[in-house]
């Protein structure tokens, strides 16, 4: 339900003749007298204690270089933060002034500016602005009038219709790289990967610095910010480079420090005009499918994790937490093809995610989607070969790359596999999201059309866009490119296209490195390591001298630039 209020009152003006007398001027009439502005007050959000308004004032008079609109509630309303205007409150009086950059108003020009704001009881719209002590006419208004579900309703798409947010601290060590302004305005995540991430690491930025500046950014339309949750206990028990600060038992901490402050953050009624997109725990639960029991690449620390159910507890406990407000959108990390492609992992993979979405208070209803290839290499699209080609009388399956997987690339794979995931019990509405911040495979190894028919390995191998050494590879890879920049809608059952993973950010470091952070030494981020069982005993590809995870990799930002596809 939703209300508008229209008031013209200047649409019929009282005009003094030369008699003196009063006579009334209708509208249409030579003599009507111009209405000198007009405001556009619209309620967007509003919740049981709060809401949030954009505000839009349109000069009809003569030009201003600086502004000042004023109104006044009937309620108990109180604005309590506001962007793009400095707004201040007297009582029930308000005032709305010009910020330095929007002060210049010409006739027949508008400036927006938008505001949050508390109330109890009723939230009536004014009836009366002035524009620098000119009454206006309110052009229309409205909001709904009672209270939203605080469980939704939730837009389909979040990046729908909506800007996405730039970090600020990503984007100026982009920038400061040669060429790098050339992306240093595009979205990317952020990681709170770690406790003290909350509240801002050696100076840096915390979530709320995050989501006002997304506040400022986001102006009067929509915007998206993109978190990662990323500190289960145990975390990553298949890859040292990313372990993390909580051992495997410590699921009260993660619970207790880690979930409850982040969602009392994003539950702020400050952020309810926010989109806010959690990926929840990267590499958390396809790590039980793959690694654990009797499979060649189980780890005692996955078995470990899959025994005392911490990953599936965290992962439930977050969703049900973060959930709770109407703009926060969960997606679960859903690995990439390059991992649960194979028919002994598609489906049991879509069933502990289900294990998972069901457990501490979480049901599917909080899960908005899921995400694939984050901070990974995996080709969108494999354009010279499909999985039914053969080559001699076989088929592509059963070249060395392929090995059997149902899926060459990333997209087919995250839409077969989120049908998958609806067949197994999550809702039909649910969309994907593929991290395409570094599967480019552009630059000169690109190839330009399919390989030589000499045998199945040869037709794969020569036409295949991504040029890992093996798909297991996944630190710091040589030959990696930018690929297709953050978009939404791209592919049926697709969400967005984003860079979830900032560029520039290493994977792990090539040698072991002394910190603070938690971070361990993995042998695939050392370029000189022959392998294991998960790359078949391949050499990792990486780059040399990469700094430990989450560090700014100068080397690898310059390589990714020069292999982009699309390139830049």
């Amino acid at each position: 339900m939703s209300r508008t209020r229209t008031a013209m009152l200047a649409a019929l003006a009282l005009v003094a003749g030369a008699s003196g007398t009063a006579f009334a001027v209708v509208p249409g009439d030579v003599g009507v007298a111009a209405i000198p502005c007009t405001v556009d007050y619209k309620v967007q959000n509003q919740w049981d204690t709060g809401f949030t308004a954009a505000v839009t004032v349109t000069n009809n008079s003569a030009a201003k270089t600086s502004w000042s609109l004023k109104w006044s509630y009937a309620g108990n309303q109180k604005v309590t933060s506001a962007w793009n205007a400095k707004v201040s409150q007297s009582g029930t009086a308000v005032t709305a002034g010009n910020e330095t950059y929007n002060g210049t108003l010409a006739t027949g020009g508008s400036a927006g500016f938008g505001f949050q704001g508390s109330y109890s009881g009723t939230n009536a719209i004014p009836a009366t602005f002035t524009l620098d002590g000119v009454t206006c006419n309110v052009d229309g208004g409205g909001g709904p009038t009672d209270p939203p579900d605080p469980t939704g309703p939730k837009v389909d798409n979040p990046y729908s219709g909506a800007k996405v947010y730039v970090n600020p601290e990503w984007s100026a060590k982009a920038a400061a790289e040669p060429g790098g302004s050339r992306i240093s305005n595009q979205p990317t995540g952020v990681w709170l990967d770690r406790i003290a991430a909350i509240n801002g690491v050696n100076g840096g930025m915390g979530l709320r610095a995050h989501l006002d500046e997304a506040l400022r950014q986001k102006g009067s339309g929509e915007l998206v910010v993109q978190l990662v949750i990323y500190n289960l206990p145990g975390r990553d028990c298949a890859a040292l480079a990313s372990n993390g600060e909580l051992g495997p038992t410590e699921i009260d901490k993660y619970k207790t420090q880690y979930i409850d402050p982040i969602a009392a953050i994003l539950a702020d009624p400050k952020y309810a005009a926010l989109r806010i997109v959690n990926t929840i725990e990267i590499d958390s639960l396809p790590n039980l499918v793959t690694n654990t029991g009797s499979r060649p690449t189980a780890t005692p620390e996955c078995d470990v994790m899959k025994a005392n159910g911490n990953y599936q507890k965290g992962v439930g406990y977050a969703l049900n937490k973060l959930g709770d407000a109407p703009n926060v959108y969960n997606y679960i990390d859903a690995g990439h093809h390059g991992w649960i492609g194979w028919d002994d992992n598609f489906a049991p993979s879509a069933a502990l995610f289900k294990e998972a979405a069901t457990t501490e208070g979480a049901t599917v209803n909080d899960v908005h989607g899921f995400i694939t290839n984050t901070a990974n290499y995996s080709a969108l699209k494999e354009n010279n070969f499909t999985i039914n080609d053969s080559v001699g009388g076989k088929s592509v399956r059963e070249s060395s790359w392929v090995d059997w997987n149902r899926y060459v690339d990333e997209l087919s794979f995250a839409q077969a596999f989120r049908n998958q995931l609806v067949t197994t019990g999550f809702n039909s509405g649910i969309g994907m999201l593929i991290d395409t911040s570094r599967n480019g495979w552009g630059g000169t190894a690109r190839p330009a059309g399919p390989g030589a028919l000499t045998d199945v390995n040869t037709y794969v191998n020569g036409g295949r866009y991504d040029r890992r050494i093996h798909i297991g590879n996944w630190c710091n890879q040589s030959g990696a490119g930018l690929g297709e920049r953050p978009q939404a809608n791209p592919a049926a059952g697709i969400d967005a296209y984003v860079w979830m993973k900032p560029p520039g950010e290493s994977d792990g470091s090539s040698q072991f490195i002394e910190n603070p952070e938690g971070k361990g030494f993995d042998r695939m981020c050392d370029p000189t390591y022959t392998g294991n069982t998960r790359n078949g005993f391949n050499m990792s590809g990486a780059l040399p001298n990469a700094p430990i995870s989450g560090h700014w990799f100068s080397a690898q930002f310059q390589e990714l630039m020069k292999n982009a596809y699309p390139a830049l």
